[in-house]
């Protein structure tokens, strides 16, 4: 049998989101998904940087909390906030909702914040980071952006728009150092910081 002190630490993605579980599929290593119970309300006069970073550890953290001592894992934590002139932007959760954002956006650049946070269960120890991704939308008309929400309903999308499906037409650009934090899960950031957990990412496995 084989030492399971060679083994490499576990991975867990805290996150109920099925484009983060996609996304994470990319890096062909084994993981498991725990969702955390963690409130996503933002604290009165958080940035929206902050609550992005805050919440990121907060479901990292709640998910290893749960863990039995014996095991080492590293727990991927995440959480996007769009803003724009200040404010923030949830997920829309109705059509009506998800109308209105649109209809504000369009014309305007909208800052995407992709918080992630990779956490050693054994150590404690967490690497955070804050992916920011600049969008800007097209001045479409309502009739477009009500024929676009009814054919992709993108009603748990921070920003109503799925960058990686129709959504990408209601954009003109996508400025970011990582192309999939826009999409939910920094892959670049996440390597990063999975080698330097020592993770066995490039290695046969």
């Amino acid at each position: 049998m084989p030492d399971s002190s060679q083994r490499p630490p576990r991975l867990i993605l805290a996150s109920s989101s099925p484009y983060r579980r996609e996304l994470l599929e990319r890096l062909r290593a084994p993981f498991d998904v725990a969702v955390p119970a963690v409130d996503e309300t933002p604290l009165t006069g958080e940035s929206p940087e902050a609550t992005a970073l805050r919440l990121a550890q907060a479901k990292a953290r709640a998910v290893a909390a749960g863990l039995s001592g014996g095991e080492r894992a590293l727990v991927i934590g995440s959480d996007q906030v769009a803003t724009y002139d200040g404010q923030q932007i949830g997920k829309p959760g109705t059509h009506e909702k998800a109308l209105a954002q649109l209809q504000d956006m369009r014309g305007r650049e909208v800052l995407f914040h992709s918080g992630l946070c990779l956490l050693d269960s054994h150590s404690g120890d967490a690497q955070c980071v804050d992916v920011v991704t600049r969008v800007r939308f097209r001045n479409l008309p309502d009739a477009a952006l009500d024929a676009y929400l009814r054919t992709e309903t993108p009603y748990d999308c921070a920003g109503s728009a799925k960058a990686e499906g129709l959504g990408i037409a209601l954009l003109d650009a996508i400025e970011s150092d990582d192309p999939t934090a826009l999409i939910g899960l920094p892959l670049i950031a996440l390597t990063r910081m999975l080698l330097a957990a020592g993770y066995p990412l490039l290695e046969a496995r």
